[in-house]
């Protein structure tokens, strides 16, 4: 049915896996837009069904918008991958820039518009602050990640004058046991050589993968919902407590900082913005929506993980 409709950019992701599954076992009818659709028909049920596209265009499935209840743009370049580079900071800006332009071009011409879009964000938009705790009324910050944040927000604006209910989502680090940044996070544990980035000191806001998708699905389902909103959750907290939250689940150590100056001699600027940057993010406003964490703590969400 139209009504059920769900379209996901960037579906074979971590996270876009995740809301799929999440909303095709609840009756949704999920399209999962893909680059890849023989990969893409390996990961998901039969409920899921596979569209091609570009990456870079509404060329070829524009058309299924019309009417969908929803549309999610999760597509983009995986920041984690490789040093940033020159030509890999491109890839990472235009292949954001590039699906909301093809977003707003399917919303532009259709008949009948979603009733929803779900814009993906991410917290890197605050830029480092230091301890100064973060909200949504929080000013974008400055840096190369905030900049590429700001644009991959601002190429779907133009669906709200269409008429178009929008949720920006700016995600913190998810954590899930098959993705994301836990697999680095937890290897060196395994070896007894765990340990925080630097100092430590650094903020560290996430969120589980299981409260994402549930969050991403929430604001699909609540018709009053628009605006920015923060995904992470309510306990954020330094990256050494969080390294101590993981030592103590797998009965490890973390005693073994891993020096700012090598960090940055292996991933140059990536280490300045990413692993020895940090923001102290509030989920304020899904708190006030109603929104219920199954997992608010890192304990409860590191156990979670490792069961």
């Amino acid at each position: 049915m139209a009504d059920k409709r769900v379209l996901i950019l960037g579906a074979t992701g971590f996270i876009g896996s995740a809301l799929a599954r999440n909303l095709a076992a609840s009756g949704y009818d999920v399209v999962a837009l893909t680059r890849n659709p023989a990969a893409g028909r390996v990961r998901f049920p039969d409920r899921v069904v596979i569209a091609a596209w570009d990456g870079r265009t509404a060329e070829g499935w524009g058309h299924l918008a019309d009417g969908a209840l929803a549309v999610v743009n999760l597509a983009g370049d995986n920041l984690a991958e490789g040093r940033w580079t020159r030509a890999k900071k491109e890839r990472i800006l235009r292949s954001r820039t590039d699906a909301g332009a093809a977003v707003a071009a399917a919303v532009r011409a259709a008949g009948m518009k979603p009733k929803v879009l779900i814009q993906a964000s991410a917290i890197g938009a605050y830029g480092r602050r230091g301890d100064e705790e973060l909200d949504e009324r929080s000013s974008v910050g400055i840096g190369f990640l905030a900049d590429v944040v700001r644009r991959w927000e601002d190429s779907t604006k133009e669906v709200e004058t269409e008429g178009v209910r929008r949720a920006v989502v700016r995600s913190g680090l998810v954590l899930g046991r098959d993705g994301g940044v836990w697999p680095r996070l937890v290897m060196p544990f395994r070896f007894f050589a765990g340990g925080p980035f630097g100092n430590g000191r650094q903020w560290f806001s996430w969120i589980s993968l299981e409260d994402e998708a549930r969050a991403l699905r929430f604001l699909i389902e609540r018709d009053g919902l628009k605006g920015t909103f923060n995904l992470t959750a309510p306990g954020p907290l330094r990256q050494r407590d969080f390294c101590r939250v993981v030592g103590r689940a797998l009965k490890r150590p973390c005693r073994l900082p891993v020096p700012a100056l090598l960090l940055r001699t292996l991933f140059g600027e990536k280490a300045d913005e990413t692993l020895l940057a940090g923001q102290r993010v509030i989920p304020r406003r899904l708190l006030e929506a109603g929104f219920d964490f199954r997992h608010p703590d890192a304990a409860t969400a590191v156990a979670a993980i490792l069961r």
